[in-house]
């Protein structure tokens, strides 16, 4: 039996690639009649970088500021989404309502992409694979190498170095 994606997850970093990846993934929901949700990950900040910053700002300012401002970035992040798929799917309208959510979460990306698709029930995860990861994926592993290696569902790597 040939494979029916119902939801589909795009993971996006909101690069210059991201775009190209959205069409993709509204292509394929459009073949499927499926839903899309789109999810950023915040990365976790290097514990020293925030260990200097508690030195100058303090302990109980910088996590005041934290609680402040984490709304803010999770909403500008959200906000900056909404406006790539309505500018990408302007000529094709119907397709924004294939978009079920959009979700911005905090974690390591790999990881979180991966839970957030099993929690989603994902049939296919979608995401770009930069060119400037070679290196990193040769010697660090990249974000894209891990979802890899680790999903549980078909996963399409979108390539996104044109050079």
């Amino acid at each position: 039996m040939l494979p029916h994606y119902k939801k589909i997850l795009f993971a996006t970093d909101l690069s210059a690639g991201a775009p190209e990846v959205l069409r993709h993934a509204i292509s394929l929901a459009r073949a499927y009649q499926s839903e899309v949700e789109i999810l950023h990950v915040l990365p976790d900040i290097n514990p020293s970088v925030i260990n200097e910053v508690a030195l100058v700002m303090g302990t109980d300012q910088l996590a005041e500021y934290e609680l402040a401002h984490t709304d803010d970035v999770i909403d500008t992040i959200r906000q900056q989404i909404q406006h790539l798929a309505a500018q990408e799917l302007a000529e094709h309208p119907d397709d924004l309502a294939r978009i079920q959510a959009i979700e911005v979460h905090h974690g390591p990306p790999a990881a979180t992409i991966l839970e957030e698709a099993d929690r989603y029930g994902a049939d296919l995860l979608i995401l770009g694979a930069h060119g400037r990861e070679k290196l990193e994926y040769a010697l660090l592993g990249s974000v894209a190498k891990r979802v890899m290696l680790h999903a549980t569902m078909p996963v399409l790597l979108v390539h996104l170095d044109k050079s």
